[in-house]
């Protein structure tokens, strides 16, 4: 496949930055066009909620200043975006667009993916604490399309040096499917496996990175008892000075994962790598 459509969710907070720069160098490499997606607050629901139990007085004043603010972070934002798209020779409109919709992010941004190649999601300093938000998560699982998770500050190069973490299942199979367009145009390939059980031999995904022109090489792992598959991975993918990881994601139930940990909670909280993620 090829990337020919990538979306952006450029929400404005403290993520929309690193977000949108990475976007930008990602659709310049593979010369895709680029949607910022911005979801504005939808007063409705903090009115709904305010009723619901909770006996706030919400005043006509407040709900305007509400709506004036909430316009004026997306004027804002679509400005940052259409510098940002200027630095890398996008031209907005044309090879890069701004879009708005109103109502809750999670859900709209997990819908409007379904209709591009790859969506680019921020990672800020909250989901340091929070191993996940719910956008990440919605837009995973409901909208069948690779995640690019980015840094709060986007790396200088994305996509030169690319290590995969490979363990057999569909997840990571989707993951390198995805991944493709980036890994055919990468300078090196690693393939980064964590123990021995008969699914993680790579001898077959090499041979058919292979038959795509990519001329991957490949890192054993031993298990270490106490250190995660993701922890790991993280770390061969460090010393391999990768600049973009590759990784199924959420291989068991999303509940497992949250409750008893697992490989794509760590990285999602702990990786400083842009991350491709695929459900």
């Amino acid at each position: 496949m090829a990337l020919k459509r990538i979306i952006v969710a450029a929400s404005g907070g403290t993520a929309s930055d690193g977000a949108i720069e990475t976007a930008c160098r990602i659709a310049k490499r593979v010369g895709a066009g680029l949607e910022a997606f911005h979801v504005k607050l939808d007063p409705a629901q903090i009115i709904g909620l305010a009723a619901d139990g909770y006996n706030m007085p919400i005043s006509g004043d407040w709900i305007e200043k509400m709506i004036a603010d909430t316009d004026k972070l997306a004027e804002t934002t679509k400005s940052a975006f259409a510098a940002a798209a200027g630095r890398h020779g996008l031209a907005v409109p044309g090879d890069a667009s701004f879009r708005a919709e109103t109502g809750y992010a999670p859900v709209l941004v997990a819908h409007r993916a379904r209709y591009f190649d790859l969506v680019v999601l921020g990672r800020s300093e909250r989901v340091v604490e929070r191993p996940h938000t719910d956008t990440i998560e919605e837009t995973l699982v409901r909208s069948g399309r690779p995640v690019l998770l980015a840094p709060a500050s986007a790396p200088d190069k994305i996509g030169t040096r690319i290590a995969v973490g490979w363990n057999g299942s569909a997840e990571a199979v989707h993951a390198v499917t995805f991944a493709l367009p980036l890994l055919e145009k990468a300078e090196s390939v690693t393939v980064v496996t964590v123990g021995e059980a008969p699914d993680d031999d790579p001898t077959a995904l090499m041979e058919y990175l292979k038959a795509h022109g990519v001329a991957a090489t490949h890192r054993q792992v031993a298990p270490v008892a106490g250190v995660g598959a993701g922890e790991q991975v993280l770390a061969e993918a460090r010393d391999a000075d990768a600049d973009l990881l590759v990784i199924g994601a959420y291989g068991h139930a999303t509940w497992r994962e949250l409750l008893f940990g697992g490989a794509t909670r760590h990285v999602i909280g702990a990786s400083l790598l842009p991350v491709l993620l695929a459900h």
